[in-house]
């Protein structure tokens, strides 16, 4: 990237973004239920884990280690952690309200008091601060009673109890939240079902049916949270969120150009268009023919998503894909959840993650020329082992050097016309990382003192990116 200096919009929303269940821990206060991230074993064998057929969703302490239980203990230390946050000047704060703090067990009648009233806390501290928050409705925390005992999204009932619970949460903030979001990284389930969908696919069933079936049930539950979020907070805005990563063929090959767009169509669109667009994509008839897919749409649905479509695009960005039709001769990168083959142009992170930042500036123009709708980078960041001097500082040159050229990526992307509302620094502070449950992968502007074996202080402590990040949030961008 150059060193030339970009102009952000006066109100661009510039902060960072984390998850409840990587950072606050408390698993089991305040009457909180056990959610899918509680039964998640940690360590890099995750997500191998994960895509084995026939998880059980049980806690088996002398099998694993569980380090979202604990987390960095955001639950107990929120007032420290904001004021961190403050000191960056942020003005946005992505988070997610955990499910089972409001609803334990997900299908009762009433929602749990002492989790209303913790949130209600944390906002009231963020306003304290001058910070708006950003809240994800849903950010990989089901209820494992709702998996256990309904089968996860599979259920048209769980539609119910998920309109229960936006309801309870737009009557209780309505006068504390203005952004919104529905479903974290929603097409993550055509890769991980467990995570985004509350089921693991068996061996003996037809894996394509089970995963589309959850996804309507969970376009019809956003647009019944557009909805409700519009009739109670009417000068709030509600997004989706998705993965975004772009698709490159590997050459010219027509075969390998034409096997790219039928990926990119079906991972980075299919779940965008329905919730902006408010139909499904054309593209997607021939899918469904192909692959033996019958929908259980009931009467209604369809005119549900096309009236209640949502108000932005929010989205991750960490990495390009590159695709090709036969990989038998190359060698596989890896990614955030989904993965391509390498590409030669592009060097990688310490856990093999492809660093294009021109890859940001693609993503937002198409987008944006699909959609023209604003856009909202919520997820962007650099996963890195940091290491402690002995005067307790971190050098972390290169990630500001990252943030530096994705945050120069977006200021093209906004001279080529793109809405953009803003950004938020995926991991601002290190937490538990949720494709492998380790802390020695750290994002953060602020380190905190927690192995992997869930040894240390907790104390929080400044990285140099904290500094530095300070000045780009102060100067509105023009200071990278």
């Amino acid at each position: 990237m150059s060193s030339k200096t970009y102009q952000f919009p006066k109100n661009f929303l510039w902060g960072g973004a984390t998850a409840a269940n990587q950072i606050e821990g408390g698993f089991h206060e305040g009457n909180k239920g056990l959610n899918i991230a509680d039964v998640l074993p940690g360590g890099k064998g995750r997500l191998n884990i994960l895509k084995e057929p026939g998880f059980n969703f049980e806690i088996d302490k002398e099998k694993y280690t569980y380090p979202n239980h604990e987390a960095i203990d955001f639950y107990h230390r929120y007032k420290e952690d904001i004021a961190l946050f403050a000191e960056m000047g942020f003005k946005v704060f992505r988070m997610s309200i955990a499910w089972t703090r409001i609803f334990p067990k997900g299908d009762e009648k009433e929602p749990n008091e002492e989790g209303l009233a913790f949130y209600d806390r944390v906002f009231d501290e963020l306003h304290k601060h001058g910070i708006e928050p950003v809240v994800t409705i849903s950010h990989y925390e089901m209820p494992v009673d709702l998996v256990k005992n309904y089968g996860g999204w599979r259920s048209r009932e769980v539609v119910t109890f998920f309109e229960r619970y936006v309801q309870a949460i737009f009557n209780r903030y309505k006068d504390k939240v203005k952004y919104w979001m529905t479903f974290n990284e929603i097409n993550s389930g055509l890769v991980m079902p467990i995570m985004g969908l509350g089921f693991s696919i068996e061996k003996e069933e037809d894996k394509y049916t089970p995963t589309f079936q959850a996804f309507h049930h969970q376009f019809v539950a956003s647009s019944l949270a557009v909805k409700a979020c519009h009739e109670i907070i009417p000068d709030a805005q509600i997004g989706c969120m998705i993965i975004y990563a772009p698709v490159y063929s590997y050459d010219s090959n027509p075969e390998n150009v034409m096997y790219a767009l039928e990926e990119e169509r079906l991972f980075n669109y299919y779940c965008a268009d329905v919730q902006v667009r408010g139909e499904y994509p054309a593209f997607m008839k021939r899918f469904f023919k192909e692959n033996n897919i019958e929908l259980d749409i009931k009467e209604g649905d369809l005119a549900l998503i096309k009236e209640h479509t949502v108000d932005y695009i929010g989205f991750s960005y960490y990495m390009s894909r590159t695709e090709k039709l036969d990989k038998s001769d190359q060698k596989n990168a890896d990614g955030n959840i989904m993965a391509g083959v390498r590409n030669p142009f592009l060097k990688a992170s310490d856990w093999g993650w492809e660093i294009d930042p021109t890859g940001l500036q693609i993503a937002l123009n198409q987008l944006y020329d699909r959609y023209r709708v604003p856009l909202f980078v919520v997820e962007n960041g650099l996963g890195a082992y940091d290491k402690v001097e002995e005067d307790g500082s971190v050098h972390d040159d290169y990630r500001i050097a990252y943030l530096r050229d994705h945050i120069a990526a977006m200021g093209e992307a906004i001279e080529d016309g793109v809405d953009l509302m803003g950004y938020t620094a995926w991991g601002c502070i290190d937490l538990v990382s949720a494709s492998t449950g380790e802390m020695s992968k750290r994002y953060g502007f602020i380190y905190v003192d927690k192995d992997d074996e869930g040894r240390g202080t907790l104390d929080r402590s400044r990285k140099k990116s904290f500094c530095w990040y300070k000045d780009v949030i102060e100067s509105n961008g023009e200071k990278l």
